[in-house]
């Protein structure tokens, strides 16, 4: 009788976490712009440290097609920057850049979420982004004058992904993607201070 009553509470107790992930999950998707709200989720659900809310949609939807970008303007230092330096950086860019859009595409998928969804002209509008014409004209650069304005991009572009990874760190819940935003505002600013330096601005 006793593993049938445990088998039983524990069946109840299985359905009841199901409809509180499904009753949680309802809430992120249609409260997500209220910030605080998230806050108390985590108390509710036994497994929040495993959940993922729309923030952390958002910020993976967000930074695929944001690194992708900067992986573009990376590989063109290769054959047209001047600057060892330059290409240096551009290569530890890429190296880093890379597997982290393997493993965010890897979460979205096991969210059954896309991960590269349908709007793209509204990439341009995401912080740091380059414009077609900003891309064409860095594409057509050589030498010293590519080394600045692949500098000058970089940067804005960085600054941009801090902008995305801060949010994801104040208003995510699922644990390796804020680590992942830690990790890219940490690399990214030290990689700002180091481009404003050969860029000759302390």
């Amino acid at each position: 009788m006793r593993n049938t009553r445990t088998l039983t509470r524990r069946a109840a107790v299985v359905a009841a976490s199901v409809t509180a992930a499904l009753v949680l999950a309802a809430c992120g998707n249609t409260e997500e712009s209220a910030g605080g709200h998230g806050g108390g989720h985590g108390s509710a659900s036994p497994s929040a440290t495993a959940g993922h809310n729309a923030q952390d949609v958002s910020f993976a939807q967000g930074m695929i097609p944001h690194h992708r970008q900067a992986l573009e303007m990376a590989g063109l230092a290769a054959d047209r920057a001047s600057s060892a330096k330059v290409k240096d950086l551009a290569s530890r860019i890429e190296k880093a850049q890379d597997p982290e859009i393997r493993t965010m595409t890897g979460w979205l998928t096991s969210w059954g979420e896309d991960a590269a969804p349908s709007g793209h002209s509204g990439h341009s509008g995401m912080a740091g982004m380059m414009d077609g014409e900003d891309m064409d004209e860095l594409e057509k650069a050589s030498g010293t004058d590519f080394d600045t304005m692949f500098l000058t991009m970089m940067i804005e572009h960085h600054e941009g992904a801090v902008e995305m990874a801060t949010t994801e760190k104040s208003k995510g819940g699922y644990g390796p993607a804020t680590a992942m935003a830690d990790d890219i505002v940490t690399a990214q600013t030290a990689e700002i201070a180091e481009m404003n330096k050969l860029l000759g601005k302390n």
